[in-house]
């Protein structure tokens, strides 16, 4: 079923989307931490937001997923 992929593919990119947030943050942190003033965490910040923006994206995939199966079983009944 077309959906049910749908389903499955867009949890699995919030997933991932989570993973890459919690590692652009350890290492945000772990530069917050260090004594080197010189570190640069621009990429570490587009990480984080990448992944945000990336969550977000398959959030709304999950949702109109699930809509798009409410309205299917709605006109089967």
């Amino acid at each position: 079923m077309v959906i049910g992929s749908v389903l499955n593919n867009s949890v699995t990119g919030i997933q991932k989307g989570l993973s890459n947030m919690n590692k652009a943050s350890a290492e945000i942190a772990q530069v917050a931490t260090s004594e080197d003033p010189a570190t640069d965490l621009t990429k570490s910040a587009v990480g984080l937001l990448q992944s945000k923006l990336q969550v977000e994206a398959n959030a709304k995939v999950l949702q109109t997923a699930s809509d798009t199966m409410g309205s299917i079983i709605d006109i089967k009944v």
